[in-house]
């Protein structure tokens, strides 16, 4: 059994801007283990954590989708599902932890105008919880997470029509979360030119390519990496998520865990880290667990004490915005609830 780490400075007030909750059930033959990550697997990891995580934003993992929903409205399920679970939370018969406080749910933004519906039912299942949405835009032409890469995963952020469902997002008030790796930021930059006012979430650093033959050119990929993050930053729309550095993404989700340090994941995860901060600024940035997906690296308590000892140079406003304040400003939390 795996002994979490003492937290490091255990009164700072965290909010977690991205978690999952799922069920996995893995097909016949495949590498990857059942799972489930729900109220209570997730309320067991934050609690055993010793950190003070006020609350948690959950974000799309295409889970519970609807059987036979009309076009485009399957991902409405997972709101619906999310949306319990963060019920069950808010009646406090739970712990004081305010599990998916906000929602980022699914849809195709390929959709253009005819996503607004889409978007109206993400709202009425789970009013001010719902945010915003993210869809699957990460591409590797080596493949990711095990599996062989979908031709049609190409390029969608140039896609007109992915333009034109990105300022239904916006005019709706909802903003965008994007997890693409660093070969996709030139387009990210495009999607925050065409939409200037869409507030836009990227996520896990920009990933550094490691697939394929990246694997031996890490250099040279840190280095495209920064100069991408440099040029996208200068958007002011733009955030980023400090995180999901400990996905392993030659193998499929849940195949292992390693169980490094803090002290480890601190020292391998600086340079990303410092790079974005540097970047964004504080105001902009925002430390996230990516749990369960991150747990290949270390425990949950480990993910923070690792983000602690990162922050430990910077002042107190600039953690605070780092550990909370940057997640509830954009995502709309209330702190004096």
């Amino acid at each position: 059994m795996t002994v979490e780490e003492s937290p490091l400075d255990p009164e700072v007030p965290i909010i977690d801007p991205h978690l999952h909750l799922w069920e996995i059930l893995a097909a016949p033959g495949s590498p990857q283990l059942p799972q489930r990550f729900l109220l209570p697997e997730l309320l067991e990891t934050v609690t055993s954590s010793g950190h003070n995580i006020t609350h948690t934003v959950f974000v799309e993992c295409h889970q519970m989708y609807r059987q036979g929903a009309p076009d485009g409205m399957a991902g409405v399920g997972e709101t619906e599902f999310v949306n319990g679970i963060a019920a069950m939370s808010a009646s406090g018969n739970y712990g004081s932890c305010l599990v998916a406080h906000r929602i980022v749910g699914s849809a195709d933004l390929r959709l253009g105008e005819a996503v607004r519906p889409v978007l109206e039912a993400h709202a009425a299942r789970a009013g001010e919880r719902f945010r915003g949405i993210r869809m699957p835009l990460a591409y590797s032409e080596g493949g990711l997470f095990g599996l062989p890469n979908d031709p049609a995963g190409k390029s969608i952020m140039r896609d007109p029509a992915f333009i034109a469902g990105a300022k239904v997002l916006c005019d709706m008030g909802f903003s965008l979360d994007v997890w693409c790796l660093h070969t996709q930021l030139e387009e990210l930059a495009a999607v925050a030119d065409a939409v200037p006012d869409l507030t836009i979430v990227l996520n896990h650093v920009g990933t550094p390519e490691t697939t394929g033959t990246w694997a031996q050119r890490k250099e040279e990929a840190f280095a495209q990496w920064s100069a991408a993050i440099a040029e996208l930053a200068r958007r002011p729309n733009v955030l980023v998520k400090l995180g999901g550095m400990g996905m392993d993404m030659s193998a499929a989700v849940g195949t292992g865990s390693r169980d490094a340090s803090s002290e480890v994941l601190a020292g391998e995860w600086k340079p990303l880290v410092e790079t974005c901060i540097e970047a964004f600024s504080p105001a902009r940035a925002m430390f996230e667990s990516n749990f369960p997906p991150d747990r290949a690296a270390g425990t949950y308590g480990a993910v923070w004490n690792a983000f602690k000892r990162i922050a430990a140079s910077y002042s107190p406003s600039e953690k605070a915005d780092l550990f909370r304040g940057t997640a509830a400003r954009t995502y709309r939390i209330d702190l004096t609830e």
